[in-house]
């Protein structure tokens, strides 16, 4: 039990006649992999290469012992396995590209590695700032190491062209020589998959666009997993830039009794290596001491010769990094029990998903209820200002511009900011703690059936509360395609800003009564709305991907990081930058959207003696009554189009641009009853109905519209959304509409 299992120098994978893919393993299967392919049971939806190549570089590579950990729920698809001491998940159909020699005799202890691999196979200037970047895996510490050599000093922005964030900090070294230090997004290699590996990529040889080469680089490694990033350490050899080599979380290390010889690997990789504890700052000096010398050498080891590996070349460079793991690394005398005994529980393929809907459900009512009284505390303080702003100034022009549209505009985008907060609060302590990787694990299979990636159900989930959140969120989601389809279909799940639209017209046209003598109607009917929201977001996303999107299925296959505490420094730095993000960013797209609402519903004013609310006067009312023909098919008569107008600031304005409309006054619970009883007398139950199927559907929100153009860097996604939602309500109102007036409703 003490030492890892090693394969035997006899042992020849081929005899034996147990040998078929990996996809028809279950759990607890163990063998030897003998064979890796492009070919599996999606060739048409996987290119065959990139799956290959995908395959090797995490670890899936001739002669590499692997385990089948854990199973999904529903197919037993996906599947967790160990390949050598690297966790991995990946769905059976990129498991039947792995031939796999299994053989049931193999007896390993829990958590050791299983094998050893394959075998053979001056002083400084300081007038100019050095430039220093640094790279690593996922989950091996890097941003942790870059909070800590930056502390609050970072700027946040994205790349010229692309959605990728970057960001960028400064520091000043012992010796007086100030750096600036980019923190790249993580990668296995230098063969880029998503646009963030691109960024990784062409920083790193330095052909980024608008980037200055890097003049030193830190490869951040997880000391207690270093066989993948010696791979990548490799190809940072190839590209000849001067690298050090940082073993983080080596206090990890210590406490396992990993044996690492520093002077050997640091002779096999050409580079220098320290030993640092990021979240306790400690080797941060001697981290620095080592950069700033190749800085001031200025020293190039060689020229690049870096190129995009054939999948042939990834197993030699695969080879290569074993050999030197085993020559340098010797396994750990008190292996990690613990992540094993804890997936035990949490990829338990029931237990495991009642734990996660637990979270999800504390999670969703925390970003739903929590943030509440300080969302309202928020939208009370602004109106309190308007209130004043127009009590105190003369009336007129400037007066309504001040309290309606700046402090309005404004509070508009404070508003989010509670469940923003909250949100990515939870998200930051599920991806620190490694259990994010799990969630996707477990949710894959009800994801990827309606083409979304397993980590999909985060966003769509806090999409319930608030799109705005929801969208934002999705940056957990790597691959594009899959982020931008969550993206698309976000709106769709019914946030808490069309509740009040629903309340009131549920409880003006639905009776209260029982059904089944239990369950209420307008309960039932509430239900059906979320329930429409739901299905629709799986539909359109199933539409996306099969039709528009062809081809280009994403591999379902990432690591299965060890657990670990979250770092409540760097949780806090990480929330304080996200929020920074929304206000300076989505802000400015938001407030000059509200602007531009209530310059719709405030011009031209009203003429002298009209007796006509002034909405119907402003532009936002003389456009309700051009398109009024164009609503009139779905049952909409021109008070409930002019009302859409000033609603696109937001849904819930819907419900007060009706009071306006039907010059109902007042505020509050007596207002809403009154103009309830109203739209009963007014509206036919068939034009009712379309109204709530409109609001499931239609992209009735400014800000929505305004966070997806900063998410995606332009305004060719949100005119993609705006336009196929519009159409989706259009479609839905009119097939509710006479199918109710065909039943007698209307």
């Amino acid at each position: 039990m003490s030492e890892a299992f090693a394969l035997s120098p006899q042992f020849n994978p081929a005899d034996t006649l147990d040998v078929r893919p990996l996809a028809t393993a279950g759990r607890g299967d163990r063998g030897v992999i003998v064979k890796v392919t492009g070919v599996s049971g999606a060739a048409e939806a996987v290119v065959a290469e990139e799956l290959e190549r995908r395959l090797l570089e995490m670890g899936f590579v001739e002669g590499a012992a692997i385990e089948v950990l854990h199973e999904g729920l529903f197919g037993r698809d996906p599947i967790a396995v160990r390949v050598d001491d690297t966790r991995v998940a990946l769905r059976r159909r990129e498991a039947g590209a792995v031939t796999v020699k299994f053989d049931g005799t193999l007896t390993l202890p829990l958590d050791t590695p299983l094998s050893q691999g394959p075998g053979v196979v001056a002083k400084s200037e300081l007038t100019e700032p050095a430039r220093v970047a640094l790279v690593g895996n996922p989950n091996s510490g890097k941003t942790a190491l870059f909070n800590a050599l930056t502390g609050s000093r970072q700027k946040v922005a994205n790349y010229a062209g692309v959605t990728v964030e970057r960001k960028e900090g400064v520091l000043t070294t012992p010796s007086g020589r100030q750096m600036r230090v980019l923190d790249l997004p993580g990668t296995y290699s230098l063969r880029a998959r998503s646009p963030d590996e691109v960024v990784t990529r062409d920083a790193v040889i330095g052909k980024l666009e608008g980037e200055l080469a890097p003049e030193a680089l830190i490869c951040v490694a997880d000391a207690t997993n270093l066989r993948l990033v010696l791979r990548l350490a490799l190809e940072l050899k190839q590209v000849g830039r001067p690298f050090v080599l940082a073993l983080n979380m080596f206090d990890i290390a210590q406490r396992q009794g990993l044996r690492i010889d520093l002077e050997r690997l640091s002779q096999e990789l050409g580079a220098p290596i320290v030993t640092t504890v990021a979240t306790r700052k400690r080797g941060l000096p001697e981290l620095l001491e080592q950069v700033e010398a190749l800085v001031a050498a200025r020293k190039v080891e060689t020229e690049n010769v870096w190129h995009e590996p054939t999948a042939s070349e990834i197993r030699v460079a695969h080879a290569e990094a074993q050999r030197i793991f085993k020559a340098c690394v010797k396994p750990p005398e008190r292996p990690d029990t613990v992540t094993g005994k804890i997936d035990d529980v949490l990829l338990h393929p029931v237990a495991g998903v009642l734990i996660l809907m637990t979270l999800l459900f504390v999670m969703f009512q925390a970003v739903f209820t929590w943030a509440t009284p300080v969302m309202d505390g928020i939208d009370g303080a602004f109106a309190a200002i308007a209130g004043w702003t127009s009590a105190h100034l003369p009336a007129g022009l400037v007066t309504s511009f001040i309290s309606d549209g700046l402090i309005a505009g404004v509070g508009s985008v404070l508003v989010f900011l509670p469940q923003i907060l909250i949100l990515f609060f939870f998200i930051l302590l599920l991806e620190d703690s490694g259990y994010m990787a799990r969630a996707a694990f477990l949710m894959d299979k009800i994801m990827g059936g309606a083409g979304l990636h397993g980590r999909a159900f985060i966003p769509l989930l806090s999409s319930f509360a608030c799109a705005i959140p929801g969208i934002m969120s999705t940056r957990v989601i790597d691959n594009k395609e899959d982020r931008l389809t969550t993206i698309l279909v976000a709106p769709l799940m019914t946030c808490s800003a069309r509740i009040p639209v629903y309340t009131l017209i549920i409880g003006a046209f639905i009776p209260k009564q029982t059904v089944w003598g239990v369950l209420s109607l307008q309960g039932l009917v509430m239900f059906g709305l979320y329930a429409g929201g739901i299905v629709s977001a799986l539909l359109v996303s199933f539409v996306i991907r099969r039709v528009f999107w062809r081809g280009a299925v994403e591999p379902f296959m990432m690591e299965l990081p060890t657990y670990r505490w979250p770092e409540p420094r760097n949780v806090l730095m990480n929330l304080w930058t996200r929020a920074r993000i929304f206000m300076s960013r989505a802000g400015r797209i938001i407030l000059p959207l509200m602007v531009l609402v209530w310059v719709l519903s405030t011009f031209p004013y009203p003429p002298e003696g009209a007796t006509g609310p002034a909405i119907d006067y402003s532009f936002a009312g003389r456009i309700g009554h051009f398109i009024a023909p164009v609503m009139a098919p779905i049952g909409f008569n021109w008070q409930m189009t002019v009302a859409l107008i000033p609603g696109f600031a937001a849904r819930e304005v819907a419900v007060a641009a009706l009071g306006t409309v039907y010059a109902v006054g007042g505020d509050g619970d007596a207002a809403a009853t009154t103009l309830g009883s109203l739209l009963a007398h007014q509206w036919s139950l068939a034009s009712a109905l379309s109204f709530l199927a409109w609001y499931v559907f239609a992209p009735q929100c400014a800000a929505t519209l305004g966070v997806v153009k900063r998410e995606t860097n332009g305004w060719t996604w949100p005119t993609v959304m705006f336009v196929y939602m519009t159409s989706l309500a259009y479609l839905a109102s009119f097939v509710t509409y006479h199918v109710a007036v065909a039943m007698g409703a209307g």
